[in-house]
């Protein structure tokens, strides 16, 4: 579990103890790991409430990405434009993720997300 501190932004952080974490994992499938990642820890520094850590689970035949945190806001996945800047977060993660959504908990939310393993393993 990493826990993620409100007054520092650090995205490379958080991308680098997902890959320190899985070593094992096929670098392809790192790498859609750590773009979910990237999103649902930006989500928490643009949308959330602290405090909020980020957890990685290996079923078998997966990783589960949970960003949680102490809003009880939950994230909307809306269309994105080429013209916006920002938006795209969850659309990515909504392409790459077997499977996303959100779980209500008593001190806020978790927002997981599902990444097939293709090594096998």
């Amino acid at each position: 579990m990493l826990e993620l501190n409100r007054d520092v932004v650090d995205i490379a952080e958080a991308r680098r103890w997902a890959g320190s974490a899985l070593p094992q994992l096929h670098e392809d499938d790192l790498l859609d790991v750590q773009l979910i990642v990237t999103e649902l820890v930006s989500n928490v520094y643009d949308h959330g409430e602290f405090p909020a850590r980020l957890t990685l689970r290996t079923p078998r035949d997966a990783v589960r990405i949970e960003v949680e945190d102490s809003s009880t806001i939950p994230p909307v996945l809306k269309p994105s434009s080429p013209h916006s800047a920002r938006g795209r977060g969850l659309v990515l993660v909504d392409q790459l993720a077997r499977e996303w959504g959100v779980t209500e908990q008593p001190s806020g939310k978790a927002v997981w997300a599902v990444v097939p393993r293709t090594d096998g393993v």
